[in-house]
């Protein structure tokens, strides 16, 4: 009897070995060991859900709405994003994808209003250089003109703390500076935009305000939520999360410059899902990024962080 109990602990130890050396010690796949937790809200952030899924309007914060006028309009010469359309007193001008041109119509009102005013037509006058004919204005859903260019209605963002400050672009995918014309402004491809082509699958840059953060071949930044659990490894971020936070798909062990390889797993989610780890974490990409460079992700709902070459959370309190 004694031989038989030895014997079968024994088999049960080298199963949970092999179980633990499957999740960080290098194996291949893994899968979730239990149903991925619910989506609780985080505390301080009720409206955020902890996901950054604000409607995609960026901000939750009461901001005084009260219109400013735009008055003579400027072009701003953005080292990252380009030639950017600005009020009078050098404040980013947005436009908003939700929005139309043709013919001009305004899809952002009561709280989304709130986080992007709108920007009164009145007295608003062509920067130099750009003809007056695309200056224009919009009937809003209360009565008011709005200020479009090209045809596009002109925002501000109420997290734009003072000149020259955009906050704002690439919030939700949806939304990004003006350009003189109306139009996105355009990325500048020598800046930290420019991903290379022929880039590893996960790679290192080096953020100015982050330090080294792991990207993925487009120069993405790579992220991690708290809420997730490495061991037994599983994913919190479910259902319309992942909308938000995009997972990253499996990536070749020998696709992989800088970026720690123990624990370099492929997560099965329960939905189907094939999710790349590192050090047994569930990694993602952050919708609300526009472009390579981006760390827009950075801190949302206190929870999602950028991630370290060694699979670490940047920035996050211990």
């Amino acid at each position: 009897m004694n031989t038989w109990r030895n014997a079968s602990l024994a088999v049960t130890a080298v199963a949970l070995l092999a179980l633990t050396t499957a999740c960080g010690q290098e194996k291949g796949t893994a899968s979730p060991n239990g149903q991925a937790v619910g989506n609780a809200a985080p505390a301080q952030q009720p409206a955020d859900s902890g996901y950054g899924s604000d409607g995609g309007y960026g901000s939750d914060v009461g901001a005084d709405t009260a219109p400013k006028e735009a008055g003579q309009l400027a072009v701003w010469d953005s080292q990252k994003l380009g030639k950017v359309l600005t009020d009078s007193e050098g404040f980013t001008l947005y436009r908003f994808d939700k929005d139309t041109a043709e013919p001009p119509a305004s899809n952002c009102e009561s709280d989304c209003a709130k986080a992007w005013p709108a920007v009164p037509a009145e007295k608003a006058e062509a920067a130099a250089g750009v003809g007056a004919s695309l200056i224009g204005e919009v009937t809003r859903a209360d009565g008011t003109k709005q200020l479009t260019v090209g045809g596009w209605p002109m925002y501000r963002y109420a997290e734009d703390a003072e000149p020259g400050d955009a906050n704002g672009q690439g919030v939700g995918g949806t939304w990004f500076a003006a350009a003189p014309d109306g139009k996105k402004a355009a990325v500048n491809a020598d800046g930290p935009s420019g991903a290379q082509a022929d880039a590893a699958g996960l790679s290192v840059r080096k953020d100015p305000e982050l330090g080294n953060i792991v990207v993925d071949k487009r120069g993405m930044t790579v992220y991690r939520f708290k809420k997730d659990s490495a061991w037994p490894m599983k994913s919190a971020c479910t259902g319309d999360c992942l909308k938000k936070w995009p997972v990253v798909a499996p990536v070749p062990k020998n696709d992989v410059d800088g970026v720690t390889t123990k624990g370099f797993v492929t997560f099965d989610r329960p939905d189907g899902i094939q999710q790349q780890s590192l050090d047994c974490w569930p990694v993602y990409t952050f919708s609300g990024d526009a472009e390579p460079g981006d760390t827009n992700g950075q801190g949302v709902g206190g929870t999602w962080y950028a991630v370290s070459p060694d699979a670490k959370l940047v920035g996050a309190a211990k």
